[in-house]
């Protein structure tokens, strides 16, 4: 859907740099330590055309296929990368973390800070072999 995209988060909730979730051929900006920013990938089952209701907030497809977004909002650090909208205590395990070939359990991010919370959360989910 590239209507849309993730964004910077700052003084002003939607602002630059847009972040793109397609090829784009333009220049990238920078991204450095204490940026915040979103990534909102999007997929559809038929068209990508949005629809936008009334309240000029709901977005659904034209062709009213299903479709699905989700956002993370982002946080760079020295060291890495730690998601904001991370897990809790209690939150479960969704299938693609219990089943995942790469990397089992909770993502947090990739700093030292939220790669230590994983651990922590991970230490009572996760089946270790």
């Amino acid at each position: 859907v590239r209507a849309f995209c993730g964004h910077g988060i700052g003084q002003v909730f939607h602002t630059a740099p847009n972040i793109y979730h397609y090829t784009v051929n333009q220049p990238l900006d920078e991204i450095k330590a204490g940026h915040v920013f979103t990534i909102e990938p999007m997929i559809c089952e038929g068209l990508a055309d949005p629809y936008m209701w009334k309240d000029d907030w709901t977005a659904t497809t034209a062709d009213g296929g299903r479709s699905a977004q989700f956002e993370h909002t982002l946080l760079v650090t020295e060291d890495g990368v730690e998601a904001l909208t991370g897990k809790l205590e209690n939150s479960p395990l969704q299938f693609w973390e219990e089943e995942s070939a790469i990397r089992k359990g909770i993502w947090l991010g990739t700093s030292g800070n939220a790669r230590e919370r994983a651990e922590e959360l991970n230490s009572n989910k996760v089946e270790t072999k």
